[in-house]
Parts: C-alpha cells; structure tokens; sequence
C-alpha cells in the first residue's frame, strides 16, 4: 500500500492542476445538486420491530386519513388570576380561537376542550388538541405562523396561552460557538506548523470536504428522508477528521523535508506513510460508522453511512488534494523545524540540540511506566464513575428550557391535570380475529383501570369497521420516569391473558411508549454492536501492527475513555454538574442514542490516534531500534502532531454544544470530552507505558498469522529502493499497480 500512496502522491504533486480541477468540479456539483434539490420532507422514526411502531403501522391500515404520525399541537389557556376558563367571555374567545385553527389546509382536526371535557377541575386550565395532516418537519412555515397567530389572538383577549407538541419543531441551529472552534483549530495549526499557508491547508481541505459530504447530504435528503441532524454530525465528525487527516500529511511532508528530500519525493513519501496511517485511520471509523446499522433503527442507520460517506470524502482528499496544494505552495512551505518570517522564522533557536517536549515526556513515562499507568487509569476510573448511575430516554417538552412556549405549556398542563397528561399512552385493541370485539374492547378498558399509576382511561374508540379501537391511558407520573415505564410493562403483561380471553390482540404505542422501546432496543444492541465494531477493527490493527498485543491494548484503552466521557455526561447532564457553563437548562435522562452513537464515534477516532502515534513507534522499531527507544522515537515525531490533532478535534465538537438541539449539544460535549481522555491520557500516558513494560513482547505475532496476514506495509519500508527510482513516468506505474 505504501508503494501505491507514494506513487498517488508524486502524481498529484505533479499532476495539480488536473487534481484541483476535479475536487472543484465536484463540490460545484454537489452544491448545485443541493441547491436544485426539492427540500427535505418528512423524517420518519421508525422502530421496526418494536410493538409502538406495530401499533403505529397497525392505526395507519385501520384508521385511513387518520394521519397517526402526523404533527400534534396542545394549545394550552389558562385564565386570568381569579377567573375560570367555563366564564362566558372566556369560552367565547376559546372558541374563536379553535374555529381560527379549522382554517388551516394542513389541518386534520382539532378538538374543542369544552367538547372533549379538556377543562381542568377546578377550571383554571383548558386546551385544544390540533392533529395534522403531515409530520413536523414537513408542516409548512405558513401553517405554523397561524399556530402562533391564533395563539397571539387569544392572549390579546387576556388569556395566558402556550402550545405544546412537535408542530413547532424548529431545524437545529449550531450556534457562533461552531466558528470560535473553527478558530482554535486555526490558532493550533499556525503554532503546529509555525506558517500561516501550511497551516491554512488543513482547513481549506476539510471546509472542502465537509462541503462535498454536505452539499450531498442536502441533495438527496428529500429522496433519502434524511434529517437535519444528519448534516450537522457529519459535518463535525468530516471537520474533524478532515483537518486532522490533512495535519498528518503536511506534517510528514515537512519533516520528508527537512531530511534533504526533494519537494515531489517528499509528497510522495509523506502521502505513502502518513497517508498509510491515514486510510486505516478513516476505514476505522467507517467501519465504527457504518455499524450503527446493525441497531436497525432507520434515523440511525442513516446518521451513521452519511457520516461515514464524509469520512471517506476526508481520506480521499486528504490523498490527493492535499499533495496537489504541496505542489502549488512549492518553497513557502518550510521543512520541520522551521518558521515563516512573519512567524519569528530565521532566528537562532535559544538551545539548539535540546529534545522536544514529546522526547522528554517519553523518556519519562519510560522511566516510571507503572507509577504513569496506575494513574491514568485510576484517573479514568474516578471520571467513569457517573456513568454507573446512567439513566437513558428521549427529550420530550419537559426538557425543554423554560424559555420556550412548548416547556411553558408542559408545565400548564402538569399543573392543570397531572404531571401524566403530558405522556399519554394509547392502547390499540386488535379484535379482528375476536368473536365479540365489543366486549373485548370494555374488557382491555377494565383491565388498566386495575392497575396502579392510572388516573384515566378514556372509553374506547373503534373505528368504521368496529374490528380496533384505541383507548388512551393517563398516568399518574410524568412521561419520562420509571414509574410510568413499569405501567407500559404492566399494560403489556396483562395482555397475553387478554388475548387468550378474547382472542384480541393488544398494543401500547404513544410517544412515551415509543421512548420506552428506543431506549431498550438501543441498550439491547449495545453490546453486539461494541462487539461487532471493535472485533473488525481489532482485526483491521492486527494487519496494520502485525501484532497481537498492541490492537487488545488499543482496545481496552478505547474502553477507558469511553466510559470516562460517559461519567462525564451524566455528571453535566443528568446531574447538573457545570450546567450553567454548558448552557444546559434542563438536566434529565441521557439520550438513548448517546451512548452507542458515542462507542461508535470515539472508536473510531481513538484508532485514529493509535494508528498516528503507533505507527510511527513499529516504523523506528522495525528498523532497528529498542522498544524502549521505539517509544521515545514515536513521541518525537508524532507527539507534537497527535496533540494538535486532538486540540483541534475538542475545539471543533465543543464549537457543537451551543446547538440548540439537546443531542446534538450532547453529542458535542460527549466527544470533546472523549478525545480529550482518549489522546492525552490513553494514547499519551497509558500507550507508551504499557508498550514499555510490554517490550518486544508488543510486536509478537503468531508465525503461521505472520504468513497468512498481507503486508500493507504501513511503516513505508518498501519506499526505500521504490523512491530511489525517481522514475518519471509515474503515472504509469500508478496505473499498472
């Protein structure tokens, strides 16, 4: 492989303009494929599998126009101080109100509360349930203004008015904090390279590629049904890796060199080595990507491969584009070492000769590897401790900050009626195969009246055909706690005798049961999806390293800091610690998604770190050099590199926590938090003291493995007599390989 990057990199060197050419073609196709695109429709969240979206599926057949998946709106009024919402002026301008909301042409229905018994007893609150006929994102803007407008009409005629429910579903915005992260990388990649043009690469590079991965996110979301929360993470995960793929390669290149090497060598070495790190580095965290398949929940899936598809855009440009710029910047880009003028470049060094701070902090951890590893990992392990009390669920309106209408009309409603009302459950009885329906329907009704945590249940609804019908259940607790969670169980136990009785079938659906589902699907996935992703990347590390020990060890680092990061989640959002300073409003469960989202991210970009800073250790330690000494080698060379990798990479996901989206917010701080724990006390502290005491024990390998693995040749050994060639007709070596 490192014969085949070199001779890619000699020939994008000297074949630029055709290189540039192409990378510009395709980010001006894939923008004009975004801006041509019809936008984005609606973004299912689909479970297959799990009982709340049979029931789902099941409304869908039997209640035709019925719109199950539909945006829903709770207008919420509550009367001014002393009066009640059955006074006469009041009812009036209610049902002004309700009448203004028939209006609308995406409207399926809404419920007039003095109808529907919508007034709570002591009449201080009352709402209107609005059901429409498309989901929310794909209400139109229009529609959601006379939502507002009518709301505002009401208030004008003294009442307090809020609206709850996912018809005011707002596309995420990232905040200015996206830019300062943006910024830091700047600063880090000038102090890196001590030149404002090598430092500006890195970041021309990956705006390109997050560019092409997004611009083709945006074009085909409308025939994909991909949400603008797929965008946002693969353009951080794509801004991430895209600066840190492009560093290494520059990086290389100026210590290629500052060896003596001439400018199109230096390229092609640059790209046949660190390149060589680089696309095992991203085919790690496509594989990490890519399995959040294996969930088999929809949005995730596709979260995952656009993601990952960015990724592979990273790698890719980082392969050519980058040695294409190399070849336009010629001299202004200076060996390793030094600086530009305008940086304080051409002074003499004030102790020439003295080891770089990577040298030094090796040749310490070597010296003390025990007392290093204990403490690291002690430290990981006080830092993982949160994440034993991790609670997992999905926002609803009551994570919301209470800056916003829908918290505000949450928390009416928990007033007015219970802490439950907010998460009804809709019962869906099946008695299609049943001799009596009738009765099967008032027997279901009477079973859940027995049971504990219910304050309601309404009488049942059938449809035309009177072979289903819903019935909707208030609990006594609030959507989000365990209380109601062992209700959905209990409705769910009683329904095998249900059946057996009555030969009707019974499913609990609703958004809280929709929530309860996710979150155990997703927690029943964890394992086979860590097993499945870390067992292909253990194998993919084996060939890289020709080792048995050092992928097991990469693996158990990569499990310290996960759990670290996680402990450090649920400490900011759950327990509230440092709330104020991340923006966080409201603390709650972690999202069901964070954690496996989170293995698969951080797994991937820890063996990004493990594969820089390792590589570079086999490569000196393949040619002759002590373990021990291997170790401090791979730290003078990689150290200062790794580190500004991993500062850049926290700058760029912290940019994510001023989100508005909470999981994305989430997300951001999770990741930031990981690569952090990951980099600088993993691959930084624990790595070389575990190499260290390992000696050359860490490069042992079976002989029959040694025979069957192919050698990819990662440490560039092979560029040796290939480079000497200097073979101008490079192209056609290229083509031949």
């Amino acid at each position: 492989m490192a014969t085949f990057l070199y001779k890619l990199g000699r020939l994008a060197f000297r074949r630029r303009h055709f290189v540039a050419l192409i990378w510009v073609a395709l980010l001006t196709l894939a923008g004009v494929g975004a801006a041509s695109a019809p936008p984005a429709g609606s973004t299912s969240f689909s479970i297959p599998g799990t009982e709340a979206q049979k029931a789902f599926d099941l409304l869908e057949q039997r209640y035709p126009g019925m719109s199950a998946d539909g945006a829903t709106a709770r207008v919420v009024f509550k009367a001014p101080d002393g009066g009640k919402m059955t006074d006469k002026a009041n009812k009036a301008t209610v049902r002004e109100t309700v009448k203004e909301l028939r209006s609308g042409s995406e409207v399926a229905s809404v419920a007039d509360p003095y109808a529907g018994h919508a007034v709570s007893k002591d009449g201080s609150v009352a709402y209107a349930s609005v059901k429409y006929k498309v989901s929310g994102m794909e209400l139109e803007d229009s529609a959601k203004d006379a939502l507002k407008d009518a709301a505002q009409d009401a208030r004008d005629a003294g009442l307090t008015v809020e609206i709850g429910g996912d018809a005011l579903t707002a596309t995420p915005e990232t905040g200015s904090s996206e830019v300062i992260g943006i910024a830091i990388a700047a600063v880090v990649l000038v102090i890196t390279f001590g030149s404002l043009l090598a430092a500006g690469f890195p970041l021309l590079t990956a705006i390109i590629g997050v560019g092409i991965g997004v611009s083709t996110i945006s074009a085909l979301a409308s025939a994909l049904d991909l949400g603008s929360t797929t965008s946002i993470l693969a353009s951080m995960i794509g801004l991430a890796v895209g600066i840190d793929y492009a560093l290494f390669i520059v990086s290389r290149y100026r210590a290629e060199l500052a060896e003596g090497r001439e400018r199109e060598d230096a390229a092609g070495r640059a790209v046949g080595t660190a390149g060589s790190a680089v696309v095992f580095a991203g085919l790690t965290v496509v594989i990490a990507l890519v399995g959040l398949s294996v969930v088999n929940i929809p949005m995730l899936t596709k979260m995952g491969v656009a993601a990952a598809g960015t990724v592979a855009v990273a790698v890719l440009i980082a392969l050519t584009l980058i040695p294409a710029l190399l070849g336009y910047a010629g001299r202004r880009i200076k060996p390793a070492g030094e600086k530009s003028r305008l940086l304080g470049g051409g002074r003499t060094p004030k102790k020439p000769g003295r080891p770089n701070l990577g040298t030094r902090w090796a040749s310490f951890v070597v010296r003390r590897p025990v007392a290093v590893l204990l403490l690291g990992v002690i430290g990981l392990g006080a830092a993982a401790i949160p994440a034993a009390s991790l609670e997992l669920g999905l926002p609803d309106d009551g994570s919301q900050p209470v800056s916003t209408t829908q918290r505000r009309a949450y928390d009416l409603l928990s007033e007015g009626f219970g802490p439950g009302f907010n998460g009804p459950l809709m019962v869906v009885v099946d008695a299609k195969d049943s001799d009596h329906p009738k009765t099967a329907f008032t027997k279901v009704g009477d079973e859940i009246k027995g049971l504990k945590d219910v304050v309601t249940v309404t009488p049942a609804t059938p449809n035309k055909t009177g072979d289903t019908a819903t019935i909707t259940v208030i609990p006594d607790s609030k959507p989000s706690s365990a209380t109601t969670e062992d209700l959905v169980h209990a409705i769910r136990d009683k329904s095998a005798d249900i059946t057996s009785a009555t030969d009707a079938k019974v499913l609990v659906t609703g958004s809280t049961a929709m929530n309860i589902d996710v979150s155990q699907k997703l927690n029943d996935a964890l394992l086979p999806y860590l097993a499945l992703v870390v067992g292909l990347a253990f194998l993919l590390l084996i060939v890289v390293f020709r080792s048995i020990l050092v992928p097991l060890k990469a693996a158990l680092g990569f499990l310290l800091s996960v759990t670290a990061a996680l402990g450090a989640v649920v400490a900011v959002f759950q327990w509230g610690w440092l709330s104020g300073l991340m923006n966080v409003e409201e603390t709650g469960p972690v999202m069901s998604m964070m954690p496996i989202f989170m293995v698969g991210v951080v797994f991937g970009l820890a063996m990004d770190y493990e594969v820089f800073l390792v590589t570079r250790m086999r490569e000196a330690f393949v040619h002759g050099e002590r373990p021990q000494q291997a170790v401090v080698t791979g730290f003078k060379h990689g150290a200062r590199v790794v580190t500004a990798a991993a500062v850049i990479m926290m700058a760029v996901f912290s940019g994510f926590i001023g989100s508005s989206e909470a999981m994305v917010k989430m997300i951001g701080f999770g990741l930031a938090v990981a690569v952090l724990f990951d980099a600088f006390v993993v691959r930084m502290a624990i790595v070389p003291a575990v190499l260290s005491l390992l000696g050359k024990r860490a490069w042992w390998l079976p002989k029959w493995l040694d025979r069957v693995l192919p050698n990819v040749d990662v440490e560039g050994d092979g560029l040796r007599t290939d480079a000497d060639r200097r073979d101008p007709d490079g192209e056609k070596e290229l083509v031949r390989a």
